[in-house]
C-alpha cells in the first residue's frame, strides 16, 4: 500500500533526489519526538541497524543524528511517564548503540557527538539512571569517545566519576546481570523489553541465558577498555590501583565468549609501565600468584602475564617483593622461544632472574630462591658451555643411555613403583644434552603423570610447563597439556585448567584425515570446567548463600506466585527510575 505521510522517515529514505532526501531526514530528526512512539521506535530500530552495518557512512553524523539521540536520550532520563510511554522505553538503548557504532571507528564522528552534548546523558546511564542493558552501550560508546585524543579531554573533565563508576561496572556487572535476569527462571520474571533486545524475540530461557552472559562478559571488557584509555595516558592509576579492585582485575577474563578481549591481565600490564601501578601490583600476593598462573598457561594472554613479570623484575623497588614468588613460576619458561611475535623469551627471562645473581650482589635471603637461581645459572650457563664442546659421538652416547634410563622409568611405572620411576626419570632428565629436545620432552612429561599419581600437582605442572616451553610449537604437546588440566584441575585452578584442555583437544583433533575422535574424559573434564568457569559462577554462589531474595526472609524466589513474578517484571523500570 502507498504512504500517506508526507514526512514518513522510510518514504523519505527512498527518495531518489538527494536533496529532498537529505533535507527530509534532517527534518525527521528535529521532529523526532513529535511522531507517535511505535513509529519513532521503527526508526530508531532501523537507524540502529544502518549504524551497524554502515559505522562510516556521513550521511546521519552530518545530518544531525547525534543532536536528535541527545534530544531523546535527555527526553528518556528526565521524563519517567514519558519513558513507560509504549516503547519509549526501548528509545535509549537503541539511542545510545547508534551513537556508540558510529564513534567507533571515525574521530570526526566522535567530535560531532561530543560537541552536540552526549557525555551527560551517557553519564547518567553509567550511573544506573536505568539499567544494566544501558549501562552497557553507555560504556561501550564512552570508550570510542574516550579513544581518540581529540575528545578524550571532554571525558576527563569527569575522569573522578567516571573512573569509579567504570570500576564498579567492571567488577558488578556478573553479579548484577545475573541477579537481575538469569536468577529469574519463569519467563515472566524477566523484563520484557530486556528480553526483546537480547534475542529479538527468538529462542527460549536458554538463549536468553547465553546471550545475557555474553553481554555481561561484554559490559566488564567495554568497561576495562574504558579504563584502559585513562590508564595508558597515566591519568587516575591511584585511583585504578585500588587494592581489592586489583584482586579483583587478576581474576577477570571475560570467558569463552570475549576470546580476543585481553581482560584483567591487560590493563594490569599497563600499570607495570608506571610506577605506582607496579608498586601497589607488587604488593599483593593474590595479584602476583595470578599473573604466574596466567605465564604458566596456555592462554593466548601468556606473554601479556610474562611482560607484568618482567616489567616488576626490572624495577629495583619491586623485583625482590616479586621474586620471592616469581622465580619458582618462571624457572619453568626459561626455554620458552616465542609466543605469537616476541622471540628470546626464555632468554629474557632467565637475564631478568639473574641481573644481579651473577654479580653476586643479590639481597635474595629465601634459600628456596637462591637453589632456584643457582640451578638456572648451572643449567643456562654451565650445561650450555660443556655441550658446546660435546663430540656428536658422546651426545649419541648419552642418547643411547637416556633411552636405556627412560625404559627402566616406564617399566617402574607399570609395575605400580610410582617413586622409583620419578626418580630414574629424574636420572634421565639430568643426564640428557638440552640438544636432545624430544626426549626431554617425553621424560618431563612422564615424569609429571608420575606427580599426578603421587597427588602433587604443583610438580606435575612444572614438568609439564617445562614440556610445552620446549615443544615446537610452543604448547603443542597434547599429553603435557592434558596431564597439566589435571594437575590445574587438583589445585582449583579451573580457568587455567579449561585452556590447556580446550588446547588438548585441538591437537588430538588437529588431523581431520584420521577422523580423530575426542576422548571421553576431555569432555568429562569439559563438563565440569564450563560450571566453574561461567561467567556467573561466583554470583550463582553468592546468590546461593546469601538465601532469600524475596522480602519476606521466610521465602525463597523460587517460592514466589506467578502474580508476584510477573508484577515484578512490570515494575522493574519503574522501580528503577
Amino acid at each position: 500500500m502507498s504512504c500517506t505521510n508526507p514526512t514518513c522517515f522510510f518514504c523519505t529514505m527512498k527518495e531518489p533526489n538527494i536533496l529532498i532526501r537529505r533535507a527530509g531526514i534532517k527534518k525527521c530528526f528535529k521532529e523526532m519526538l513529535t511522531i507517535s512512539e511505535q513509529e519513532r521506535v521503527l526508526i530508531l530500530s532501523s537507524l540502529w541497524n544502518i549504524a551497524m552495518t554502515q559505522p562510516e557512512d556521513p550521511e546521519f553524523p552530518s545530518l544531525g543524528i547525534f543532536k536528535c539521540m541527545v534530544t531523546l536520550l535527555d527526553k528518556s532520563i528526565s521524563d519517567r511517564a514519558w519513558l513507560l510511554d509504549g516503547q519509549n522505553v526501548y528509545i535509549p538503548y537503541y539511542a545510545v548503540h547508534i551513537v556508540g557504532s558510529y564513534t567507533m571507528n571515525r574521530f570526526e564522528f566522535a567530535e560531532k557527538a561530543v560537541d552536540s552534548g552526549i557525555i551527560p546523558p551517557l553519564l547518567d546511564l553509567m550511573r544506573g539512571k536505568m539499567s544494566w542493558l544501558e549501562q552497557r552501550v553507555a560504556v561501550r560508546a564512552l570508550g570510542h569517545l574516550a579513544s581518540y585524543d581529540g575528545t578524550f579531554e571532554a571525558l576527563a573533565v569527569y575522569e573522578e566519576e567516571v573512573v569509579k563508576l567504570t570500576m564498579g561496572l567492571a567488577s558488578s556487572c556478573g553479579e548484577v546481570v545475573y541477579n537481575e535476569f538469569v536468577a529469574g527462571n519463569d519467563a515472566n520474571e524477566r523484563v520484557k523489553y530486556h528480553k526483546n533486545l537480547i534475542t529479538r524475540g527468538v529462542g527460549g530461557l536458554e538463549t536468553e541465558n547465553r546471550k545475557a552472559e555474553e553481554w555481561a562478559s561484554q559490559i566488564q571488557c567495554w568497561s576495562l577498555h574504558l579504563l584502559n584509555c585513562f590508564a595508558i595516558r597515566g591519568r587516575s592509576i591511584d585511583v585504578i590501583c585500588n587494592k581489592e579492585f586489583l584482586k579483583e582485575l587478576s581474576s577477570m577474563w571475560g570467558g569463552l565468549v570475549n576470546h580476543t578481549s585481553p581482560a584483567g591481565v591487560g590493563l594490569i600490564r599497563i600499570l607495570c609501565y608506571t610506577p605506582v601501578g607496579r608498586t601497589r601490583i607488587s604488593e599483593s600476593k593474590e595479584v602476583i600468584e595470578s599473573i604466574c598462573n596466567l605465564s604458566r598457561s596456555s592462554d593466548d594472554w601468556q606473554y601479556m602475564a610474562i611482560d607484568c613479570l618482567l616489567l616488576l623484575l626490572h624495577d629495583l623497588n619491586t623485583r625482590y617483593k616479586v621474586l620471592e614468588i616469581a622465580s619458582v613460576y618462571l624457572f619453568d619458561l626459561i626455554e620458552l622461544r616465542e609466543l605469537g611475535e616476541r622471540s628470546k623469551i626464555g632468554q629474557k627471562i632467565t637475564r631478568a632472574l639473574l641481573t644481579d645473581f651473577k654479580n653476586g650482589k643479590s639481597r635474595i635471603k629465601n634459600p628456596e630462591v637462591e637453589r632456584i637461581l643457582k640451578e638456572i645459572w648451572v643449567f643456562k650457563v654451565d650445561k650450555n658451555k660443556k655441550e658446546r664442546l660435546m663430540s656428536d659421538e658422546t651426545l649419541e652416547e648419552k642418547r643411547v643411555l637416556v633411552s636405556l634410563i627412560k625404559q627402566q622409568a616406564n617399566h617402574s611405572f607399570w609395575l605400580g613403583d610410582i617413586d622409583t620411576a620419578v626418580v630414574k626419570y629424574t636420572e634421565g632428565v639430568k643426564l640428557c644434552p638440552l640438544k636432545l629436545k624430544k626426549e626431554r620432552i617425553v621424560l618431563h612429561s612422564n615424569r609429571a603423570q608420575c606427580y599426578l599419581l603421587l597427588n602433587n600437582p604443583d610438580a606435575a605442572i612444572s614438568d609439564a610447563t617445562r614440556a610445552l616451553s620446549i615443544s615446537n610449537p610452543v604448547n603443542s604437546h597434547a599429553k603435557s597439556l592434558w596431564r597439566r588440566s589435571q594437575a590445574y584441575y587438583m589445585k582449583g585452578l579451573s580457568k587455567e585448567s579449561l585452556m590447556d584442555c580446550l588446547m588438548f583437544i585441538n591437537f588430538v583433533t588437529a588431523d581431520k584425515k584420521k577422523h580423530a575422535k575426542i576422548p571421553y574424559y576431555a569432555v568429562h573434564m569439559i563438563k565440569k570446567l564450563m560450571d566453574s568457569t561461567w561467567f556467573f559462577a561466583s554470583a550463582k554462589s553468592k546468590l546461593s548463600n546469601n538465601g532469600s531474595s524475596s522480602s519476606d526472609p521466610g521465602r525463597s524466589k523460587e517460592e514466589l506466585t506467578s502474580d508476584e513474578r510477573l508484577m515484578s517484571g512490570k515494575t522493574y523500570i519503574s522501580n528503577l527510575l
